[in-house]
């Protein structure tokens, strides 16, 4: 299958050109997901296939708020299901002055 064409603007800190696309799946999917756009998300979707993306999705260790609801919400998931939302209840947030 054809490599995906994202923005070089989501991989800044990177060498674009030597990105393995099969080797490295999950950093490519949540740096799409956390960076990209809806084509790149589409693109992401394409090339991978939802059980793929949904695999390195909730396999995440830490996604931003808005992402896990959007990724939640577009696959139909539970809280539940994600590495992040269940780490996060373990571990405590740090005091407000």
């Amino acid at each position: 299958m054809q490599k995906p064409e994202f923005n070089k603007r989501i991989f800044w800190d990177v060498n674009f050109d030597m990105i393995d696309y099969q080797k490295k799946s999950a950093f490519v999917i949540e740096r799409v997901f956390e960076r990209g756009d809806v084509e790149d998300i589409r693109q992401a979707r394409r090339y991978y296939g939802d059980e793929v993306v949904v695999n390195s999705l909730t396999a995440a260790k830490w996604l931003r708020y808005d992402i896990y609801v959007f990724v939640k919400n577009l696959f139909d998931l539970k809280p539940e299901d994600f590495r992040c939302y269940t780490q996060r209840q373990l571990s405590q947030l740090p005091w407000s002055y």
